[in-house]
């Protein structure tokens, strides 16, 4: 087990990532630390335990999700009080990003709990790195709104921001979404990302009018990660109001 200073008799909440597909993925350090915790809350404690059986972990799991969330955090505050070690995990990358942990973690810092960090992969950032985008700097959403006239408003706030846009999206939803960031973004340079690390990754580069078209009346599946160029500057002698 890692050592760190606690406060007094208090315990600590770990934030542990965990894999988006190949299980492969995950560090020496998550897998020391998920084994010698006393309580694993986990987004989906069956989803979660496919991961734990692989790896021969043998440690009691409380779920903490959206719906509970508000009745689980006392409980497993009350037991960080009393000097337990917690893993916090999510489905898949990591935990905080995009799923109510970061109010766990919140709560534990309020309360002089001491939070460690234990990194490992996360969707947005691998998206990224692959994307062929500019790095320098990013602005990640997660989901878009998922009514139309919404998303669309969001995107129009997003229209004179320069850096590098990230964001998450279901596949019954993207042909739609894909629409409204041409019509409203305009023809950017993009990279679309699905089931990266799994065996169906896929990573489709191009403008989004190539993007839409090579995608067609499709239904992609899987999880889906979309990167797109933020607005560059005109060129000299360029027209435009």
């Amino acid at each position: 087990m890692d050592h760190f200073k606690t406060n007094g008799k208090k315990g600590i909440l770990y934030v542990v990532s965990t894999p988006i597909g190949n299980l492969q993925d995950i560090t020496l350090r998550a897998l020391q630390i998920l084994k010698e915790v006393d309580l694993i809350a986990a987004e989906d404690t069956r989803h979660t335990l496919l991961l734990l059986r692989h790896f021969d972990i043998r440690v009691p799991m409380t779920s903490f999700f959206e719906g509970n969330e508000l009745k689980k955090r006392e409980f497993i505050l009350s037991r960080l009080n009393q000097g337990e070690r917690i893993a916090l995990v999510s489905d898949a990358g990591t935990p905080g990003i995009s799923d109510p942990g970061y109010r766990l973690i919140r709560l534990a810092i309020e309360n002089e709990i001491a939070v460690i960090p234990i990194p490992g992969p996360s969707a947005a950032i691998t998206a990224l790195s692959v994307s062929g985008l500019s790095t320098d700097a990013f602005f990640f959403k997660g989901f878009l709104p998922n009514k139309p006239k919404k998303r669309r408003d969001f995107l129009k706030k997003l229209e004179e921001v320069k850096e590098t846009l990230i964001f998450y999206e279901s596949p019954h939803r993207l042909n739609e979404t894909l629409k409204d960031i041409f019509e409203v973004l305009g023809d950017r340079e993009m990279a679309l990302t699905r089931e990266l690390t799994k065996m169906y990754e896929e990573v489709r580069r191009g403008k989004v009018s190539e993007i839409r078209n090579q995608i067609g009346e499709n239904k992609l599946k899987g999880e889906i990660t979309l990167v797109v160029s933020g607005k560059t500057r005109k060129k000299i002698g360029e027209m435009g109001g």
